[in-house]
C-alpha cells in the first residue's frame, strides 16, 4: 500500500500515563494509505504493555512497530489475513526479546486493530483492550475481552457490576508474547447476543456517516462505564474534545492506569477530514 498525506476519515488520538506514578506502557499508531487500485485505507492499533521494570512499554512498542510495519508493507488486499500475520509476527518478536533479556522475561502486550477500507471495517484483537462503535446515540462494544472476569460473566459466575471491582479484573487469558501464538480474535460484535460465528461474519461491515469508532486500553474502561463514554461522545463537538474529556474523566476517577484512546469518525455530509501529518502516520503520544 502507499502512504498518504490525508486520511479519508477524522482522527483524534491521545495517551496519558494516569495518576498512579507508573510509566506509560501504552502505545498506539494511526496511518493512512491507498491500495494499488486507489481505495483509501485507515489503520489504527493500540497496545497495552504487561511486565515490570519497564518491560511492558518495550512489549507494547514492539507490538505497535511490528504490526504497523507488516500492514504498511502489505498490498492491502486481504485485511484479516494481514492483521493475523502482523499480530503473530509481533507476538513472536516479543517472545524472542523476553527470552533473551533477563529483566524482560514474561513481558507481553494486548493489541486491538481497526482497518477501514473506504467504509468497510475489519478488526482483530488479543487481550482486553477494546473497540466501541458509537452510532445513532448508542454504543456497542465490538470486541470481547480475553480475561478471567469476561469468562466468569459468560458462565454466570459473576455479574458485570461485580466484575468491575473483582480481584481478578486484570487477569487476561490471551496476550502477545506468550510461548504459543495467542490466536487473533476476529469476532466483530454488532448485536449483544450474537454467536461467535455470526460475529466473525460481520467483518467488512459498512460504517455509516457520523459513526465514531473508539479504540482504548483498560485504563479508560476500568474507570468509566460504557454509558458515560457514550454521553461524552454524544455531547462534545469534535473528536479532539471527546478524547481529552474521556481521559480527563478517567483521571478524575483516580487514573489508576495508563489511558489511551483513538477516535475514528466517519465524516458527516459536507465535512472534509483534516490532513494527517507525518506522511499518514499520526505522531504517537506516550503520555505526560
Amino acid at each position: 500500500m502507499n502512504r498518504t498525506q490525508h486520511a479519508h476519515l477524522n482522527v483524534a488520538a491521545l495517551s496519558h500515563a494516569g495518576r498512579s506514578g507508573k510509566n506509560n506502557e501504552d502505545r498506539y499508531a494511526v496511518a493512512s494509505f491507498t491500495t494499488e487500485d486507489g481505495h483509501p485505507v485507515a489503520f489504527a492499533v493500540v497496545s497495552d504493555g504487561i511486565g515490570g521494570h519497564r518491560a511492558g512499554e518495550v512489549a507494547a512498542e514492539l507490538a505497535v512497530n511490528y504490526i504497523s510495519q507488516k500492514v504498511s508493507e502489505s498490498n492491502g488486499q486481504k485485511p484479516l489475513e494481514i492483521i493475523e500475520l502482523a499480530i503473530e509476527t509481533a507476538s513472536e518478536a516479543i517472545a524472542a526479546r523476553s527470552a533473551s533479556k533477563d529483566d524482560q522475561q514474561g513481558m507481553g502486550a494486548t493489541c486491538v486493530c481497526a482497518w477501514i477500507v473506504e467504509d468497510k471495517l475489519y478488526t482483530g484483537y488479543v487481550g482486553d483492550s477494546r473497540i466501541y462503535l458509537i452510532r445513532d446515540e448508542k454504543i456497542q462494544r465490538l470486541t470481547v475481552d480475553h480475561s478471567w472476569v469476561q469468562e466468569a460473566i459468560e458462565k454466570g459466575i459473576i455479574t458485570p457490576d461485580e466484575a468491575r471491582n473483582h480481584p481478578n479484573v486484570h487477569v487476561i487469558r490471551r496476550h502477545l508474547g506468550s510461548v504459543e501464538l495467542p490466536g487473533v480474535d476476529f469476532r466483530l460484535c454488532l448485536k449483544p447476543e450474537e454467536s461467535a460465528d455470526d460475529a466473525k461474519k460481520n467483518q467488512g461491515t459498512r460504517l455509516q456517516r457520523g459513526d465514531v469508532l473508539l479504540l482504548c486500553t483498560d485504563g479508560l474502561t476500568d474507570m468509566i462505564w460504557d454509558d458515560e463514554i457514550l454521553h461524552i461522545i454524544n455531547t462534545r463537538s469534535n473528536l479532539k474534545s471527546m478524547a481529552e474529556d474521556l481521559i480527563d474523566k478517567a483521571n478524575e476517577r483516580g487514573g489508576h492506569d495508563n489511558i489511551t484512546v483513538i477516535l475514528l469518525g466517519m465524516p458527516k455530509e459536507g465535512i472534509t477530514p483534516p490532513p494527517i501529518k507525518k506522511q499518514g502516520l499520526i505522531e504517537k503520544l506516550f503520555g505526560e
